[in-house]
């Protein structure tokens, strides 16, 4: 197959839509697909690195699709999906899951996470991090602070029992627990500098970001179209740490929007994505027109 333009696999043609039984699936496209009728015409071992958002069955108004299925189905499905994100990932793939629940269901991000341990790892447990506050008198004077720091955004929850959210996980999944990271590609400058020399490697002002990522929502003033779009920040993040490098393909089932297409694009690497909606896939693919019109590096 070539790679450069196209992937192909011995499941081609069965979703139909695209023409052709055996017509590949090309690269560097959001297709209107459903997402396991995309993932069965991926060859195995094609994909360097999965990033997506699933649907968290916490009754979301989707336009195509029921976000209020009862739990055992959704878990079942989500169940089929891993097993064909697991035979499409390469041997050092990652594979990363962002879940999120709501105040009164906690527990959709821990249940999916058991359901995809019958096929990955869980190498690391990401925190991402959308609204803080930060008293001054808590982190002391070197933290440059001149007063109280409240930044991000949340949903506010009208509840005297919840307390609002103000993250969710992202489960970094691969086959065998052993996949080597890029730390250093989403580091951060050492506070004190004393410690530089103290990094394993010496010498660096860099060091490893953790697994408490601070990643707001970009400020819109209109509809974002889809319920649950996601920072185009945390994907990248995502692909940075696992590895950035030319010839990289990443596979997003769940596209939605098109936000890890447009992270790939800043990067420089390949995508493959999947959307259901014909309308978010009209909006995906507008979104990445004025990205390249703008420039990879356009934001």
């Amino acid at each position: 197959m070539e790679m450069d333009s196209a992937i192909s696999g011995p499941h081609a043609g069965r979703a139909g839509g695209l023409g052709a039984a055996g017509r590949p699936l090309r690269l560097d496209q959001v297709h209107c697909l459903d997402c396991l009728d995309g993932l069965l015409r991926l060859p195995p071992g094609s994909i360097d690195v999965i990033v997506t958002s699933p649907p968290y069955n916490i009754g979301k108004e989707y336009s195509r699709y029921d976000d209020s299925r009862p739990r055992d189905e959704y878990l079942s499905w989500m169940g089929r999906v891993f097993a064909e994100c697991r035979r499409a990932l390469r041997d050092d793939g990652s594979f990363f899951l962002n879940v999120g629940g709501k105040p009164s269901d906690p527990w959709v991000p821990l249940d999916l996470a058991q359901r995809a341990r019958e096929h990955f790892h869980l190498q690391n447990t990401i925190i991402w991090v959308k609204s803080i506050t930060i008293p001054r008198a808590s982190v002391g004077r070197a933290a440059g602070l001149h007063a109280d720091l409240a930044v991000g955004h949340y949903k506010p929850v009208n509840s005297e029992r919840y307390l609002s959210g103000c993250h969710e996980h992202v489960f970094h999944l691969t086959k065998g627990g052993a996949s080597r990271l890029d730390k250093r590609a989403v580091g951060v400058a050492y506070s004190d500098k004393s410690n530089v020399r103290r990094w394993r490697s010496g010498g660096l002002d860099i060091r490893d970001r953790g697994n408490v990522w601070f990643i707001p929502y970009e400020t819109i003033q209109s509809s974002r179209g889809h319920p649950t779009v996601y920072p185009v920040g945390l994907p990248e993040m995502c692909i940075r740490l696992h590895g950035a490098r030319p010839g990289t393909v990443v596979l997003d089932p769940f596209m939605g929007t098109g936000s890890t297409a447009l992270a790939c694009i800043r990067l420089g690497v390949r995508y493959i994505g999947f959307e259901l909606d014909p309308a978010y896939v009209r909006m995906a693919r507008a979104r990445i027109a004025r990205t390249r019109r703008a420039g990879a590096g356009g934001r």
